[in-house]
Order: C-alpha cells, then sequence, then structure tokens
C-alpha cells in the first residue's frame, strides 16, 4: 500500500474487501496518514505489503519492489503475520539514506511491536524510523 492507494492491492475493491483484511477502518487510515508523512518528509516513496510471501521469501519482497513505480526510490515493507517473517526492501537511492544498520534497527522496533499484537503500531513505528532516519531530500 502507497499513500492513497487501494489497500488490498486489487482494482476495483469495495469496502466490504478491506473490511475482510487485518485491519479495521481506523487502522487503515493511521497507515495512509504514517505513509502520507514518510513519504512527503522524505521525498521517497514508502509502501506497505501484508499478506504471505512464496520462497524464498526475501525474493518475493524483492520482487514486489521491483513492480514499483519508481523502485530506486522507493522502500517496501513487506510483513507476513503469519509466516512471522518481516522485510524491508530498499532502492538504489533509498538505500544511501537509510543504511542496513538503520533498517535493522527499525526492523526490530517493530518486531516488538508485532510480538505484543500491534501490526499497525508496528508497521507506524517502522515508517517513522525508516522516514526519520532517510531525512528531507
Amino acid at each position: 500500500m502507497t499513500a492513497g492507494e487501494n489497500p488490498t492491492g486489487a482494482a476495483g475493491a469495495t469496502g466490504q474487501d478491506v473490511l475482510e483484511g487485518p485491519f479495521t477502518t481506523r487502522q487503515l487510515l493511521r497507515l495512509d496518514q504514517a505513509l502520507r508523512v514518510a513519504d512527503s518528509s522524505t521525498g521517497l516513496t514508502f509502501s506497505v505489503y501484508v499478506g504471505d510471501l512464496e520462497e524464498p521469501t526475501r525474493g518475493h519482497a524483492e520482487k514486489l519492489h521491483g513492480q514499483l513505480p519508481d523502485p530506486a526510490r522507493s522502500v517496501l515493507l513487506a510483513v507476513s503475520p503469519a509466516q512471522r517473517v518481516l522485510e524491508i526492501v530498499t532502492g538504489a537511492q533509498a538505500r544511501r539514506r537509510i543504511p542496513d544498520r538503520d533498517a535493522k534497527l527499525a526492523a526490530l522496533s517493530m518486531a516488538a511491536a508485532f510480538g505484543g499484537g500491534d501490526l499497525t503500531g508496528g508497521i507506524v513505528i517502522g515508517l517513522d524510523q525508516l522516514a526519520t532516519r532517510a531525512g528531507r531530500s
């Protein structure tokens, strides 16, 4: 999901589709706001994928990242709660501003929130930390 994008990832999805996902409407609004802030404050494009990842999970996350409109300037948070997997993929330009060490620190914070049962909060925390590390464009 990128800011303003259909959260189910399906074109023409109805509100009912959203209700069947892992997030409430309030949580979706919170995620959308966090994405908008991260995008506007950094000039990068942040996206979130929540769902099962094919094995190898890193390869699948990289494939999803490569399908974004501007992969070089994009950051993807791929979360698979059922598999207990989190992948953060940064494009070439984004990686210059968010080193692997900073992405790992954000992942640790996210995992702590996930462990406490807060999927939405974990994603919001991760987006905030990554955007803070990336700084202004």
